[in-house]
């Protein structure tokens, strides 16, 4: 990234900040659970996971309080998984073996968590601007296929007929999420010539070059085969051909070109990195020597918008020198790169500035002396979806709490994708997965429009590791396991972390990023509690939360 473009960003950003005291958030939807773990690339902080965490293991449980239907319901009932009215009051019991009842009500139940999750939202109190589309979205016809899924369930001990007349008169995209949630049920269940038969008719409909609908299909496919192949001891498809699942920091993950790509044309980008640095801002109005602790800086772009508001500020309360240091577990060039740029910037602002990378082989290996701390400056730590490769890895996780804990900061800000990722239940991830990648390839097909090689780029190098590492990956192997802001909270509550509320100032920053673009109409955000939780089109996609560090 060169100077030129980090101030292209700068004086977006910058534009957005000096009008933000005049903006305020209206009042309309809400929502509950993104920007991603694999959104922008990362320096990976987790080393082995030898052990699984728990408290996160077991997170599809700790979201909801709700008692799960039985099986045996009107349709009616169950169409309220997907929140769709349906005329027929009746439903035929399944006339199934014992087993196949039970993952039968395994498919329901994941499908009523994620409806019910969203219909808790819907009664909240929120703070929340939205604009939806005319079209029917990809959620809407998730959930069309969800209710096709479950009528062909109800009424056939086989699944789904696929040559029925009935499958024939509906639209393409809802016979291919049908096809697919078919396949999955097939593939929990261990049947895996039928899933690869479910999967075959999804080959035939989607495409890496499709609607986002057949793009989801696609790469989830991919996913699938990978897992048939892996479970059978099958040679993987030639078309499913990938990488290690681990392989998060390929070169084209961490393009820069990329990278820059979808923080001009994406909203979400903007919106949290304007309230991210604007909670850091929060807690450090009368500092004058201030050192940020990024643990995952990817491009560092939202350290230009920092830079900007300290040196904006009057005479009597002007920075004298900024700090900012990098961790990381691997990719030491990158990191040294963005400091070089950085360093760039802060010299055409004619502020104080040095940056430093503390790079560890294991996260177990961080400790606080590593660190430049004076006993003057103020410190801040910013966590930018870096925590969720942790999560298998109970004994790194709290050793990063501590040492993040001994460098005394005024503010840890953390943000992550706001989904229930690591379910012990395979049926479980592939519902709340889904769902949210639904929303983010629907998102990329409005604001990538024009630029199909970006968009067709970030998908296959960012998205496409992590449907497969979730859905095709299991024990040790598994390593992206997002959980919700509920899960974090009881996990940092633990740790004795108190939860600090974000200002209104971090709200009006949201507002501002949905502002800066066409496509920023169908973002939303909300309050939950102390938190912000930004979505497109009513999808929760990210929370962004701050903490008091005991």
């Amino acid at each position: 990234m060169s100077l030129d473009e980090i101030s292209d960003f700068a004086r977006v950003y910058s534009s957005s900040a000096a009008s933000k005291s005049s903006q305020q958030v209206g009042s309309k939807d809400s929502l509950e659970n993104l920007h991603s773990h694999g959104v922008e690339g990362h320096v990976e902080l987790a080393g082995a996971m030898p052990q699984h965490f728990n408290e996160f293991n077991y997170s599809d449980d700790l979201y909801l309080d709700v008692v799960s239907p039985p099986f045996q319901s009107c349709q009616d009932e169950i169409m309220k998984i997907v929140g769709i009215q349906t005329k027929n009051a009746e439903l035929m019991e399944p006339k199934e073996s014992k087993k196949s009842h039970a993952f039968a009500s395994e498919s329901f139940e994941a499908l009523r968590k994620y409806r019910s999750s969203r219909l808790k939202m819907d009664d909240k109190s929120s703070s929340t601007t939205h604009a939806s589309a005319p079209s029917l979205s990809t959620e809407a016809t998730i959930r069309f296929g969800a209710e096709k899924f479950i009528q062909s369930m109800s009424c056939s001990s086989n699944g789904l007929n696929l040559s029925s007349q009935s499958l024939l008169e509906d639209s393409k995209e809802v016979r291919l999420i049908q096809n697919l949630l078919s396949s999955a049920h097939k593939v929990a269940q261990k049947q895996h010539e039928q899933a690869f038969e479910f999967l075959k008719e999804c080959g035939k409909m989607s495409s890496c070059a499709g609607t986002p609908i057949q793009r989801l299909v696609f790469y989830f496919s991919e996913a699938l085969f990978l897992k048939i192949a892996t479970e059978t001891g099958r040679t993987q498809p030639k078309d499913s051909e990938k990488k290690p699942v681990d392989h998060l920091e390929s070169a084209t993950l961490l393009n820069m070109d990329l990278m820059i790509a979808f923080h001009k044309k994406h909203p979400l980008a903007q919106m949290t990195k304007l309230v991210g640095v604007q909670a850091v801002l929060d807690h450090l109005q009368e500092a004058r020597k201030v050192h940020v602790i990024d643990l995952d800086i990817k491009s560092g772009v939202q350290w230009t918008i920092l830079m900007q508001d300290l040196v904006a500020r009057s005479e009597n309360s002007r920075i004298q020198r900024l700090k900012i240091t990098a961790v990381g577990t691997k990719s030491k060039s990158l990191l040294e790169n963005t400091g070089k740029h950085l360093e760039s910037f802060a010299k055409s602002l004619n502020l104080e500035f040095s940056f430093r990378v503390v790079l560890v082989e294991d996260i177990s290996d961080l400790h606080s002396n590593l660190f430049d701390l004076d006993h003057d400056e103020s410190v801040a730590v910013y966590v930018s979806y870096a925590l969720t490769n942790m999560i298998g890895n109970v004994d790194g996780l709290n050793h990063l709490m501590r040492v993040m804990q001994n460098m005394n900061p005024c503010v840890m800000v953390v943000a992550e994708l706001e989904a229930n990722c690591n379910s012990p239940s395979f049926i479980g991830r592939f519902v709340e997965s889904l769902f949210l990648f639904g929303a983010f390839f629907d998102s990329m097909a409005d604001c990538f429009e024009g630029d199909e090689t970006s968009r067709k780029n970030a998908e296959s190098s960012w998205f496409r590791p992590s449907i497969t590492n979730i859905l095709a990956a299991e024990g040790e192997e598994r390593k992206i396991r997002h959980v919700s802001i509920n899960v974090w909270r009881a996990f940092f509550a633990r740790l004795g972390l108190v939860e600090i509320e974000l200002s209104s100032s971090s709200l009006d920053q949201a507002r501002l990023g949905m502002q800066s673009l066409t496509c920023g109409t169908s973002c939303t955000v909300y309050r939950d509690g102390k938190c912000l939780t930004l979505g497109w089109k009513g999808t929760p996609l990210c929370s962004l939360s701050a903490w008091k560090l005991p």
